[in-house]
C-alpha cells in the first residue's frame, strides 16, 4: 500500500475500534475511512500548530514512509488520467504549494483518481465547511480548499434562523449523494452557537463484474448469535473468484470484483460456530491491524478458485458524530477553545459539530454505497468447489485496487 493509503487504513482501524467499542452487542457497522480523511484534510489545510500536530496524529500522517514516498505517489496514477492530474498540478497555484503540500497534493491526486474512474461507476464525495456569517475566511485557504479538496466553504446564520440553516446543509447533502443520504444533521444537532460545521457524506454506486441473477436469490435464515436467526434474501452465484483463508483465525476471505475490477469488496467470514457466537468476529477485530490487513486481503496471498458465493442483500446505514471519537483519538483543541483555525480564519474558531453518515446498498446487480499478528493466508486441500456461505455475521471492505485505499469498512451483524 502507498503510504496516503496506509495512513488512511491506520486512521479507519483506530475509528473503528472505537466506534466498535461503543457499539452495543454484535451491531451493524459502516463508514467511509475515504470521505472522513477528505473532510479532516480539509480542516487539517486550515489548522496550525497544536491544533495541526493533533489532526495529524489522528490521520497518521508523521507515521507515514516520508516525502519521498509522497512524491513518488504523485507520480503513480491511472495511465488515462495522467493528462488531467498533470494539467491540474501544473495549474496548481504556487500559493498552495507550502505548509505540507506534500500530504495535501497526494490526496488530491487520490481523490482526482477516485472522480475519475470508469462509467460503471459513480462516486460523489460531499464535503462543505459551513460557517457563522461575521467570520470572514482568509481568500488563500478558500482558494487551496476548493483546488485541493474540490471543497467549498459557504457562511449560515446559525444564530438567527437555525432551522433553515439545517435545512439548507441538509438539502446540500441530499442532492451531492443522489437522495441517498438524507437528514443528515437531525434536529438538535447543530444549536445557535454553532460557529463552524462540517458535512461530510459518500456516495458510491458500482455493478458487479459477474452479477447475481436475481432467480437464484432465496430465503435462508442468518445466524446472529445462540439460537437467534433472521430471514434474509440469500443472493447465489458460483464463480471463479479469488480466496484466501486465515489459518490461525479459520476465517475465509473472498473477493468480489466490480466492473473492469478497478474495485473490490472484500469479505472476512469467520468460520461458523456451532453455538451461533460471534468469537470468531471479536477475534479477527481483535488482531486487525494494518501489518495484518495489508496480508489478509492482498491478492497476492489469494487464488483462483470455483466458489459457489452465497451473500446475503443488505442495506446498511450508519450515521456518526464524530467529536467525541476524534477527542479520545487525540484531536481535543479543535473543539476548544485552544482551537487555532488561524489558517482558516484571523478570528477565533472551533469547530462544532463533525457529523459523517455512510449508505451500502449490495444487490444482484451490485454495490450502492453513500461510506492476530504474524497470521498467515494458506491454499488448503481444497475440494474442486469451495463454498463460501455468509449465513452470519462478516467484515466487508470496498477497496480501490491501483491505490489500495479503503472507501468503506463494515460489518454486518443484523439483518
Amino acid at each position: 500500500m502507498g503510504s496516503i493509503s496506509r495512513m488512511i487504513t491506520e486512521f479507519s482501524l483506530d475509528l473503528y475500534n472505537k466506534v466498535n467499542r461503543r457499539a452495543e452487542g454484535c451491531s451493524n457497522i459502516v463508514f467511509s475511512p475515504v470521505s472522513i480523511s477528505t473532510s479532516l484534510g480539509l480542516i487539517l489545510l486550515g489548522a496550525r500548530n497544536n491544533t495541526a500536530a493533533q489532526i495529524e496524529n489522528v490521520l497518521h500522517i508523521s507515521d507515514a514512509a516520508g516525502t519521498t514516498s509522497l512524491e513518488s505517489e504523485l507520480e503513480g496514477v491511472v495511465p488515462e488520467n495522467k493528462s488531467e492530474l498533470s494539467q491540474e498540478r501544473e495549474s496548481s497555484p504556487s500559493v498552495c504549494n507550502t505548509d505540507g503540500n506534500l500530504y495535501h497534493e497526494a490526496f488530491h491526486t487520490l481523490l482526482l483518481q477516485l472522480q475519475n474512474l470508469d462509467k460503471d461507476y459513480v462516486i460523489s464525495l460531499a464535503n462543505n465547511l459551513f460557517l457563522q456569517q461575521g467570520f470572514e475566511p482568509n481568500q488563500k485557504y478558500l482558494m487551496c480548499s476548493k483546488e485541493l479538496y474540490r471543497a467549498a466553504l459557504e457562511t449560515m446564520d446559525f444564530q438567527r434562523d437555525l432551522e433553515a440553516s439545517r435545512l439548507k446543509i441538509n438539502d446540500w447533502v441530499e442532492s451531492e449523494t443522489e437522495g441517498k443520504i438524507k437528514e443528515l444533521f437531525a434536529r438538535g444537532v447543530i444549536n445557535t452557537d454553532a460557529i463552524l460545521v462540517l458535512a461530510n457524506a459518500i456516495y458510491f454506486k458500482a455493478s458487479w463484474e459477474h452479477k447475481f441473477e436475481e432467480k437464484n436469490t432465496v430465503q435462508r435464515d442468518f445466524k446472529l448469535h445462540q439460537n437467534e436467526r433472521k430471514p434474509v434474501q440469500m443472493m447465489y452465484q458460483k464463480g471463479t473468484f479469488k480466496l484466501g483463508y486465515i489459518e490461525e483465525l479459520e476465517t475465509q476471505v473472498l473477493e468480489l470484483p466490480y466492473a473492469q475490477k478497478l474495485l473490490s469488496m472484500i469479505i472476512l467470514l469467520p468460520g461458523d460456530t456451532e453455538d451461533g457466537s460471534t468469537s470468531g468476529l471479536e477475534q479477527i477485530e481483535s488482531t486487525m491491524t494494518y501489518e495484518n490487513l495489508t496480508v489478509w486481503l492482498s491478492s497476492k496471498h489469494m487464488f483462483e478458485t470455483i466458489v459457489e458465493v452465497y451473500l446475503p442483500r443488505f442495506k446498511l446505514e450508519g450515521t456518526f458524530n464524530l467529536n467525541e471519537v476524534l477527542k479520545e483519538m487525540g484531536m481535543t483543541d479543535i473543539f476548544t477553545f485552544k482551537a487555532d483555525l488561524s489558517a482558516l480564519s484571523e478570528k477565533s474558531l472551533m469547530l462544532s459539530n463533525i457529523v459523517h453518515k455512510a449508505y451500502v446498498e449490495v444487490n444482484e446487480e451490485g454495490t450502492t454505497a453513500a461510506a492476530a499478528t504474524g497470521a498467515t493466508i494458506v491454499r488448503r486441500s481444497l475440494p474442486l468447489t469451495e463454498v463460501f456461505m455468509a449465513d452470519h455475521p462478516f467484515l466487508f471492505f470496498i477497496r480501490h485496487n491501483p491505490t489500495d485505499t479503503m472507501l468503506f469498512l463494515g460489518k454486518f451483524c443484523s439483518p
